[in-house]
């Protein structure tokens, strides 16, 4: 019952917001068409990024096989799974938002939380599109630095989190 009332509220919220904006839009306020345009645009963005991201995620689970991960990226892997992840995490397009399906992948097939947490910081820190984009305003002195500064805090980070996670015996919730 509670998870059907969540539902009412988010559908309502949502219907509040698309009603703001065409209220905006028919008395010219600024602050809702500039709402409005934004929305759009990253309405169209996800449509454009979000198919061939579901596509290679269902290749990915279909073609990796659990053992190759459990292997690279589970509890006898040791340090070599993070390289690994930051080597995964490299080519990434469409900022964090692909990352987390396939970080329920890889932890769905052995890979242990503490890789995950570090997949996911180098999602964040490492994609070398990011890293161009950012070096082209900022400079290749100051993406260098950030990089070389980034990446032993990622790691860090994600082992703490991890091991303070798993000592709580925290699992990913399954899908429903």
């Amino acid at each position: 019952m509670k998870k059907q009332k969540l539902i009412t509220l988010k559908n309502f919220i949502f219907i509040v917001f698309i009603f703001f904006i065409a209220i905006s839009f028919s008395i010219d306020y600024d602050l809702g068409e500039n709402i409005g345009h934004h929305f759009k645009d990253y309405l169209l963005q996800m449509l454009i990024i979000l198919p061939p991201i579901f596509i290679l995620i269902g290749l990915f689970e279909v073609w990796v096989k659990k053992e190759t991960i459990i292997k690279h990226l589970g509890e006898e892997a040791g340090f070599k799974s993070y390289v690994w992840v930051f080597i995964l995490a490299a080519p990434m397009a469409g900022g964090l938002l692909p990352s987390f399906p396939i970080a329920y992948s890889l932890y769905r097939k052995g890979a242990r939380l503490s890789v995950i947490l570090v997949f996911l910081g180098a999602v964040g820190v490492g994609r070398i599109p990011m890293i161009f984009f950012e070096s082209t305003f900022l400079g290749w002195k100051f993406s260098f630095i950030r990089i070389v500064a980034s990446i032993p805090m990622v790691i860090i980070a994600g082992i703490a989190l991890g091991k303070y996670l798993e000592k709580k015996q925290y699992k990913l919730p399954e899908n429903q």
